[in-house]
């Protein structure tokens, strides 16, 4: 008891001061190893075999995947058939970037590479028509976090490493909850947006179509010209689903198919472009290796002295309910999603509330749709909200304007899909059900 209490505030005072995760994670074994008199040998064969995964490459792969995004030109094309998709309805130019940010999450299965692509490509457009840069920022920063639920998508890939589930069944199983969450977003802004408009900021007025043959005839363009950005995610889908290549592989394909796309189709990437790219990746790359070996290290040794059991102890003494127990879940991982980002949040609760969960029945495909929806809301959320912080950079508002409209989209739409997502698992588990069978899903 005493060792597991040092490990803990070593951890918490860390945090407390701003130091790195990675090597809270390490200083916290190593200060709780120390005081029980326990070896420290474990800790070099644990940090080893946590990053001897094969799933890492995909992760790897699909990285470098969502950093070419914006360098070779598909980003232009899937807004321009957004904007042919719902352009004309009432906010439809707001819905753009939510139906853009839809199509780039299955690009990239991350949100940094989404916010970077989108507000420096509608925020000054969109101003022109006469929407508050402050709303269509907000709007693209409260949605990014769609790539974490449109397969491909990196935290799943991570969830599956940790806790051993299959990918391609967690690829689907935050397909619902993540159309859900699009399309509350959607009508949330078709209800609010007007509030939003400043006829003053007018500088160009819309030009559409007034005939449906011309409304179609520009959809079927737009189409054809976003064809080849929209392949990526549909190949990689095909590919993993048709048994033809494995999440790894696909990894590869989807990285080729965008330098391919981008060299010889649209011919908007360049090899300074591709150096860009290779540099952020390598940069996003290293920082999950070693957060997923430190949080491993850290992770098994709360397991080895038992603090993972003691928390499922706890939770079935105070809460007597399996609903009570799943809603102290959510509370506590959006609490930590205030503080700190998703990889770390993946590595350090999933594996505690794993026996818990497992103890209460709850199939753990539906556990990672539920973990990995609360880690999305946890990128919006302040005061540690990373897409705020990126989205204030590139749109020039501020952090608050930006976070009192988030606020809305959080409340409003991503609290009660997190609900709903906890609460009926056929909104997990139906699909992968459905395309892989319940042997793989297992019962829920």
């Amino acid at each position: 008891m005493e060792a597991s209490l040092v490990a803990l505030v070593t951890l918490f005072v860390g945090m407390a001061v701003g130091m790195p995760l990675c090597w809270l994670f390490i200083a916290s074994s190593i200060a709780g190893l120390l005081t029980s008199g326990s070896s420290i040998t474990f800790l070099a064969g644990t940090f080893y075999h946590a990053v001897d995964n094969n799933v890492l490459m995909a992760v790897a792969f699909f990285i470098f995947a969502g950093s070419l995004l914006s360098e070779a030109g598909l980003a232009d094309r899937i807004v321009r058939f957004s904007y042919a998709l719902v352009g004309r309805l009432r906010g439809g130019m707001e819905a753009v970037g939510i139906v853009s940010t839809l199509f780039l999450g299955a690009l990239t299965g991350s949100s940094i590479p989404c916010i970077s692509a989108l507000i420096p490509l509608l925020v000054p457009r969109l101003e022109r028509y006469g929407y508050e840069k402050r709303y269509t920022a907000a709007v693209i920063c409260s949605c990014c976090f769609l790539g974490y639920l449109i397969p491909p998508s990196v935290p799943a890939l991570l969830y599956c490493l940790i806790a051993q589930q299959s990918v391609s069944a967690m690829f689907l199983a935050t397909v619902i909850p993540g159309l859900l969450i699009a399309g509350g977003y959607a009508i949330l802004n078709y209800v609010i947006c007007p509030r939003y408009m400043n006829q003053a900021l007018v500088r160009e007025t819309l030009t559409v179509s007034a005939t449906f043959s011309g409304a179609v005839k520009e959809l079927g363009r737009s189409t054809w010209v976003a064809l080849p950005a929209l392949g990526c995610p549909a190949l990689i889908m095909v590919g993993i689903y048709g048994g033809i290549c494995t999440p790894n592989e696909a990894g590869a394909i989807a990285a080729v198919y965008c330098m391919v796309i981008g060299y010889f189709v649209y011919r908007d990437l360049t090899l300074e472009g591709t150096r860009r790219a290779l540099h952020s990746s390598i940069l996003s790359i290293g920082v999950v290796l070693v957060l997923i070996a430190t949080g491993t290290v850290f992770g098994r040794y709360l397991i080895k002295i038992g603090v993972a059991q003691m928390v499922a102890n706890y939770a079935m003494t105070l809460f007597h309910t399996k609903g009570m127990i799943l809603l102290s879940m959510n509370v506590v991982l959006l609490v930590l999603g205030m503080f700190i980002d998703g990889t770390p949040i993946l590595v350090l609760a999933v594996p505690l509330f794993l026996p818990l969960m497992q103890d209460l029945g709850v199939n753990l495909v539906h556990l990672g749709s539920i973990v990995i929806l609360n880690i999305g809301l946890g990128v919006i959320t302040p005061p540690f909200a990373m897409s705020l912080f990126v989205g204030t950079r590139l749109s020039g508002c501020t952090y608050m304007e930006l976070a009192k409209i988030v606020l809305v989209f959080f409340f409003l739409v991503g609290i009660p899909v997190l609900l709903l997502t906890t609460y009926i698992p056929a909104l997990s588990c139906w699909l992968p059900t459905l395309v892989l069978g319940p042997e793989v899903v297992g019962p829920w």
